[in-house]
């Protein structure tokens, strides 16, 4: 049964019984402007003849009075006027090749007011008037702060899906005035959906200033996605095009080479990080939590990414032993296999959460540490193999024994399920699957038994027709992703490759793609960041570096696949906006004032360059988690992904896109594919520091590339994506 407001009851009848202000014709759709007294609607006019109209102004209490309109046949402005303020709209049509409008409102109130309820902007129309007669399935809509994105289809009458998507930047200073928040306000019951104005319950609307109180993207169509496959990659080719259009951030560059420096010396030199037993060192999760016992997982989280900096910079480090020393005791010898937490320090668990009592696992928990181990055997670490082989068969065991669907909290001893749906009346840990296979092909390439291969191909199959609800969290579902386009590439069976988008679809479902310009979020960017969890109100440090080296690890292995140029194009973006911003989870970064006094899990230092868990919604500090240990590893995952060495010299090459190939030898021109769309720019940057004199030069093709930017440090050049980049140097003579 639809549930519908006065507003929304009335609306068909009111806008049929108005006058036609003014109609545009774009591609297959005509659009019609009305006026219904207390509401400014466009009407959308599918060729089929079916229609949706979009509330682009609400007159609050009183009616509309128009000023002037001006119609150019390809846009129209309209500026309108009432009791209590005026209004200026525009409608204009973003891509000539895409059947997408957008509509963007300014409201100046008069005076001070109130808003205590404001309706929202979306409402089917039929021919009848009788919109309770009609349906749609909402394929997905904002949850909490992430983007202000609506997908949905008509299913009666049957004629088209529309993606809708609120650009949340711009109402930034309207919650700015009203201490409101941008939480939940796209989305409603059908029929009546879109995006709802927050109303204030702390301040009034001051008078007298120009307010954005929509600025809303809609991209029609007349296809209706039957199946998960269809909706998800419906919904990625959607936002893309979206995308395009969307006012962007300028991304600023972050010395992460400095910040890595700063990072291993306080991981080394500060006590809040460890804790000790038996005369071995380990890492705590979050900075002086003395009270939980060290966990395996950490001691991976940091170790791995440590591992792959220490690589690339062609160095020793004492701490990558001690986490190394500290591995095998961790391994419970009557279960044979890795363990969550340290044995000698389990008796430290306080029993206050599920997962926080002996011998309970969550089940994600299990696989990672095992992912990572088989990470560093592959890199040949003969104790990682020994410890991974050792536990393989147990991992194997518990997947035999779920069937391939895992709970969330088990009994790793007795098997007894703890907690086996994250919410009654749904599945447990959905992407589980997807990390266990993504595990079992790790092994298999390890070792080239074929039976860890068949174990992934038999986990994949869980993954079949989830569409959204793939996602439990982030960075498991991020790095499924690439473990079924690798399937892909094994077996050349589509299926994989679609599940693959799914997967993708599903962390950028829970992206937060607007940055957050009110309360203490003005002093961080946090365009284009991800949420952990579905229902997670804060982006966090850690699962956003795993997400960022999943995605990195998934272009380029897609070098030599046709993926989704959508998916290219929007994975290419996240890594240049993660480059940005990451560094913001440092509290060293932010003023103290809008860090925590209170924090859930040990201490926060503000000086010390360990990443904060927890971003929050402007209205709230940040740091109220703790600062993640675990989360150490940020700036060692980064540098040797974006900063390429040059053989023989003394600069770097930096791109804020991924880096899909890097040719370098002696004596000939540097040459740089990145990954990206042409349609959208990055950074491409060359750091100089402690270099000879030398003259460089850039060129796509024959066509030499000026900088961007040009001193003694760094030259910078801005250049399109999906481009090769040659880089050519030499010594100035004196």
């Amino acid at each position: 049964m639809s549930i519908i407001t006065p507003w929304g009851l009335t609306a068909g009848q009111d806008i049929s019984a108005s006058k036609i202000l003014a109609t545009l014709q774009f591609n297959h759709y005509a659009f019609t402007l009305h006026n219904t007294g207390d509401s400014l609607w466009i009407v959308a006019n599918w060729p089929t003849g079916q229609r949706m109209a979009f509330r682009a102004a609400f007159a609050v209490n009183d009616d509309f009075e128009i000023v002037t309109l001006s119609n150019n046949g390809s846009s129209l402005e309209i500026q309108l006027r009432t009791r209590l303020g005026h209004y200026k709209v525009s409608l204009l049509f973003p891509d000539l090749e895409e059947h997408m409008f957008r509509y963007t409102t300014i409201f100046t109130p008069s005076a001070d007011i109130m808003i205590p309820y404001w309706p929202r902007d979306i409402m089917p129309l039929t021919k009848e008037g009788d919109v309770l007669n009609t349906s749609a399935t909402i394929h997905m809509h904002q949850v909490g702060t992430r983007s202000g994105a609506l997908y949905f289809s008509t299913t009666k009458p049957r004629y088209g899906s529309v993606f809708y998507f609120q650009n949340l930047t711009d109402i930034s200073a309207f919650c700015e005035a009203t201490e409101t928040s941008l939480s939940e306000t796209v989305g409603g019951n059908w029929p009546e959906l879109g995006f709802q104005i927050p109303c204030a319950v702390k301040k009034p609307l001051p008078g007298g200033k120009e307010y954005i109180i929509s600025d809303a993207f809609v991209l029609l169509s007349e296809e209706i996605p039957e199946t998960a496959t269809a909706i998800t990659q419906g919904y990625l080719n959607a936002l893309s095009v979206v995308y395009k259009a969307l006012p962007k951030p300028e991304p600023v560059y972050h010395d992460w080479l400095n910040t890595v420096r700063r990072g291993l010396h306080d991981l080394c030199n500060n006590k809040g990080c460890w804790t000790h037993s038996k005369g071995v060192s380990y890492l705590n999760a979050y900075v002086c939590d003395y009270q939980t016992p060290a966990e395996l997982m950490v001691q991976l989280a940091v170790l791995l990414p440590l591992t792959e900096y220490l690589e690339w910079e062609g160095e020793k480090n004492i701490v990558s032993e001690e986490l190394r020393r500290g591995l095998p005791a961790f391994y419970d010898d009557k279960i044979n296999t890795m363990v969550r937490w340290l044995p000698t320090l389990v008796d430290r668990l306080d029993r206050s959460e599920e997962q926080k009592k002996e011998m309970v696992m969550d089940s994600w928990y299990l696989h990672h540490p095992l992912m990572n181990l088989c990470r560093l055997a592959l890199k040949k670490d003969a104790l990682a193999e020994e410890l991974l082989m050792k536990s393989i068969d147990y991992a194997i065991k518990i997947a035999h024994h779920f069937n391939y669907d895992w709970p969330v909290f088990y009994r790793m001893d007795t098997l007894e399920v703890i907690k086996k749906e994250t919410v009654p009346g749904h599945r447990g840990e959905t992407d589980v699957p997807g990390s266990y296979a993504h595990l079992m092909l790790q092994v298999w390439k390890l070792t080239g038994d074929k039976k860890y291969f068949t174990e992934a191909k038999n986990a994949f199959k869980k993954l079949d027709s989830c569409g959204f609800d793939i996602f439990y969290q982030a960075n498991n579902t991020a790095f499924a992703a690439g473990a079924l386009l690798e399937m892909f590439k094994e077996t050349k069976d589509e299926f994989y490759l679609n599940l693959s988008y799914c997967c993708i679809a599903g962390v950028f479902k829970n992206a937060h793609i607007w940055d957050c310009n009110y309360g203490n979020a003005v002093h961080y960017p946090n365009f284009f960041a991800i949420f952990p969890l579905n229902n997670a109100p804060y982006t966090a440090a850690y699962e956003e570096l795993e997400v960022y080296a999943a995605f990195h690890h998934y272009l380029l292995i897609a070098g030599d696949v046709d993926i989704l140029p959508s998916v290219r194009m929007l994975l290419s973006e996240f890594m240049k906006y993660a480059l940005s911003r990451l560094a913001y989870y440092y509290p060293s970064l932010l003023p103290k004032d809008i860090i925590s006094d209170i924090v859930k899990t040990g201490e926060v230092n503000p000086n010390l360059w360990m990443p904060l868990e927890d971003l929050q919604d402007g209205w709230l500090k940040s740091g109220i988690v703790g600062q993640e240990v675990y989360g150490a590893g940020l700036a060692f995952g980064i540098v040797p992904r974006q900063y390429h060495k040059v053989k023989g010299e003394a600069f770097f090459i930096f791109s804020d896109y991924p880096i899909l190939k890097f040719n370098n030898h002696k004596g000939k021109p540097i040459s740089v594919r990145l990954g990206g769309d042409a349609a959208l720019t990055c950074n491409v940057r060359i750091l100089l520091k402690g270099t000879p004199k030398e003259i460089f030069k850039a060129f796509i093709g024959k066509d030499e590339l000026q900088p961007k930017q040009a001193n003694k440090e760094f030259i910078n050049y801005q250049v399109p994506g999906n481009a090769t980049v040659t880089i050519a140097h030499a010594l100035l003579k004196d």
